[in-house]
């Protein structure tokens, strides 16, 4: 684990106060930016930055997941068929991830949020254009849902809530408080299995994922209020910058790294 000085421990309760408040206003529970912090600042290997991330993200999530379902509920059925399905991919994937090289993994990572974001802004940009290609499909297929998210989750640590929210709006039609709702549903169990991998693997340092634990947990209920105050589109907007700036720093830290 990194040698951290009283100051800096200050310093990433203030940044997982930070990333806490991003997962409860886009319901991601904060590692789409903890994990480029602590492979690319902390110098710490893509897996187990991807581990660490975890031990903040699991508690994030938690908090999240009540503070949405006070406001969009999700049935239990539902829940448990897509927290099941997505906890299943999670296992299998998780295990391919800690045989990849570290370079092949932020390479990954930066296309898949990259892919996200873009489709994102062109929804934004074009919003006619979207409307006539997007298709709302049966809710009995919903639960499919959970199969990408989990692998997403299994593979890179974190992105079930990122892909999964994406096909929600898309493809259900649902809102996007009702899509991050049903991604905490899945995301939630699929996290808690790529915890129990990555920490299987030896692949977590809890000392660090504590304190940025501690200070998401701080946060997140405001992030979640936050997110039911703002329009539709600027919270969409915003989710889209968040990937693409996230995609962008991690691919060229990827690219650095290899040079």
């Amino acid at each position: 684990m990194p040698d951290l000085s009283w100051c800096l421990w200050g310093g990433m309760l203030v940044l997982g106060g930070f990333l806490g408040l991003l997962g409860g206003l886009f319901g991601i529970g904060g590692g789409i930016l903890a994990i480029p912090v602590l492979a690319l600042a902390f110098g710490l290997e893509q897996q187990q930055a991807q581990g660490t991330a975890l031990v903040m993200m699991v508690p994030n999530l938690l908090i999240a997941f009540w503070r949405y379902q006070q406001r969009h509920p999700v049935s239990l059925a539902l829940a448990l068929q897509l927290g099941g399905l997505a906890a299943a991919t999670t296992w299998a994937t998780a295990q391919v991830a800690n045989r990849l090289d570290s370079f092949t993994l932020r390479l990954l990572f930066g296309l898949f949020m990259l892919w996200l974001a873009l489709g994102l802004f062109r929804r934004l940009l074009r919003p006619a254009a979207a409307a006539a290609e997007s298709r709302t499909l049966p809710a009995r297929y919903l639960p499919l849902v959970g199969v990408i998210g989990g692998t997403s989750s299994g593979l890179l640590g974190i992105g079930g809530g990122l892909v999964a929210n994406p096909f929600f709006t898309r493809w259900f039609g649902q809102p996007q408080t009702r899509a991050q709702s049903l991604s905490l549903a899945l995301v939630l169990p699929a996290s808690l299995v790529a915890l129990l991998v990555y920490a299987r693997a030896g692949q977590v340092s809890w000392g660090l994922g504590g304190v940025l634990a501690l200070g998401g947990l701080l946060t997140v209920s405001s992030g979640v209020a936050l997110a039911h105050r703002w329009p539709e589109r600027r919270l969409r907007a915003a989710f889209a910058c968040l990937m693409l700036g996230t995609a962008l720093w991690m691919m060229l830290g990827a690219l650095v790294g290899k040079l």
